[in-house]
């Protein structure tokens, strides 16, 4: 059995997929947002620790409080769109490891014990693939992405993560893409095999 998506799937996640700045009034319904979830929760992370928390900024209230953390350049689009992935990533994942690793009893008591420096890289790691697994599936249930890093890290965490464990990573625009404005698409670097010897 052949395990390959034909040319189309490709198209929308990869080759004809573009990062939007503008997008159309149509809504974004929670069942969308939770099916991209429930494919992106079968990627695969670091022992399976899967760090990446999401909060999803889609009311007027909520956009509010995250308007004041964006650059200056990122408000209008980000007030435009429908739906606003905050994607963080949470250092006492191991919290969850009874859960996500159940035949490994000890998980848990060994992630604890592991420098900070060793956690906060394993969360941010596998945090931002996960993140990654969410843009591919939004595409593939429908939605057009716009990722950015132009915010205040530091004032996302305090409006929205105040008394946790969790850390934004970037945001993540979401909705039905607007051609209006669409740059030209830049090139990318040339596919070259590096094999060892």
């Amino acid at each position: 059995m052949s395990h390959a998506v034909n040319d189309e799937a490709l198209d929308i996640l990869f080759r004809k997929a573009r990062t939007y700045r503008k997008w159309r009034s149509e809504a974004v319904t929670p069942q969308m947002l939770m099916a991209a979830y429930d494919l992106m929760r079968w990627g695969p992370t670091t022992n399976n620790t899967c760090p990446a928390r999401i909060v999803f900024v889609m009311s007027q209230e909520a956009k509010e409080r995250l308007k004041p953390h964006l650059n200056k350049g990122n408000v209008e689009q980000t007030m435009t769109a429908p739906a606003t992935a905050i994607f963080a990533y949470d250092l006492k994942f191991y919290d969850q490891m009874p859960k996500l690793s159940p035949t490994n009893p000890t998980s848990r008591e060994s992630w604890m014990q592991k420098p900070q420096a060793e956690i906060e890289e394993a969360a941010f790691r596998s945090g931002t693939l996960q993140a990654g697994y969410f843009m591919l599936a939004a595409r593939a249930v429908g939605l057009d992405c716009g990722a950015m890093s132009g915010f205040s890290n530091a004032g996302v965490d305090k409006e929205f993560f105040a008394g946790t464990s969790v850390k934004s990573n970037f945001l993540c625009n979401l909705g039905y893409g607007s051609d209006e404005g669409l740059r030209p698409r830049a090139d990318r670097k040339s596919t070259r095999l590096n094999s060892s010897h």
